[in-house]
């Protein structure tokens, strides 16, 4: 049920506030991941060049409606982790028309790494190279945290290659915010040899996400992390830093702020909407972790495909 303009929600899977005004719809039984998965849609994986090197990446390719090669997405993954985080989604948001490509950001998962000084825009020619690579003039971008913050500085300054843009878990941050999350260390784990170093890694990793419900994912996501931790921190630091109220009042694309109730990012992301209501939308999911997309794949594509195809 919905109560619009400052009444309750009871019981609701998910908000939806676009330009300043609550809208919602009941979910009813929609397609599972089964149904909106086909056979044609398989993940491959490969490699493209760009100014910090050989980039990794999953392409998921659908097709639309007609029969054509289906709209181009690109998907930017968050700290610490890499393009496995969209892995549950891939073959649904191909199903759903869409030609999924997810970047493994510079020093993370399989791509190359990028020099000590690399700024946040250096971090961000992963889209300018991706989109060459694909022979894309301009795409659709996707990203969580830090990726979010890369699809957000990448359009603020390329606003004619950004078709639409949903910013997932903003980090606009306060100062008590900042030194809070500059308390989680992803850098590099001594290797001890009681093995207590793993240990470091795995409390971390379970005290930095609120509200984690799968001890699967907790390992999945640790191993990850430890795999590349020489390196795939060196966004993080950046991200806390950064001026992101001043990126956010630059962009001029279409953009969704876009949250689950449960993640430490909320808060945040409320407040990068507030920045721009009118021009911003806003949609949130209920509960979770900040690892919504392997939580709740069905309902994160959904909302995602709602708002690329209004």
């Amino acid at each position: 049920m919905w109560v619009v303009a400052g009444g309750v929600r009871d019981e609701l899977m998910f908000m939806w506030r676009r330009r300043g005004a609550i809208v919602g719809a009941n979910l009813g039984s929609p397609d599972t991941l089964e149904h909106m998965t086909t056979s044609r849609s398989t993940i491959r994986r490969g490699y493209l060049d760009g100014p910090t090197g050989q980039i990794h990446y999953r392409r998921c390719m659908g097709r639309r409606s007609g029969g054509e090669v289906g709209e181009p997405l690109i998907l930017l993954h968050q700290s610490p982790l890499s393009s496995t985080q969209f892995e549950a989604v891939m073959p649904a948001l191909a199903a759903a028309g869409f030609d999924a490509l997810a970047l493994d950001m510079p020093g993370f998962g399989m791509s190359d790494v990028a020099a000590e000084e690399a700024t946040l825009d250096d971090f961000a020619t992963i889209i300018s190279a991706g989109l060459r690579a694909m022979g894309w003039t301009s795409a659709n971008l996707v990203g969580h945290h830090t990726g979010a913050v890369l699809g957000a500085v990448f359009a603020a300054a390329n606003p004619q290659a950004v078709r639409k843009l949903v910013l997932n878990g903003f980090p606009l941050l306060g100062k008590a915010e900042r030194d809070h999350f500059a308390t989680f260390y992803f850098g590099p784990k001594d290797p001890k040899p009681d093995g207590s170093h793993l240990l470091i890694a795995w409390e971390n990793r379970l005290r930095s996400t609120p509200a984690w419900s799968d001890i699967r994912l907790m390992h999945r996501y640790t191993v990850e992390a430890l795999h590349r931790d020489s390196s795939n921190w060196r966004a993080f630091p950046l991200v806390i830093s950064a001026d992101l109220e001043s990126v956010s009042r630059r962009i001029e694309v279409p953009t969704l702020m876009f949250t689950n109730t449960g993640e430490d990012l909320h808060a945040a992301t409320q407040r990068a909407h507030g920045l721009r209501p009118d021009f911003f939308d806003y949609a949130e999911l209920q509960g979770g972790s900040h690892d919504i997309i392997d939580e709740q794949p069905e309902n994160w594509v959904r909302e995602i495909v709602r708002y690329l195809r209004a």
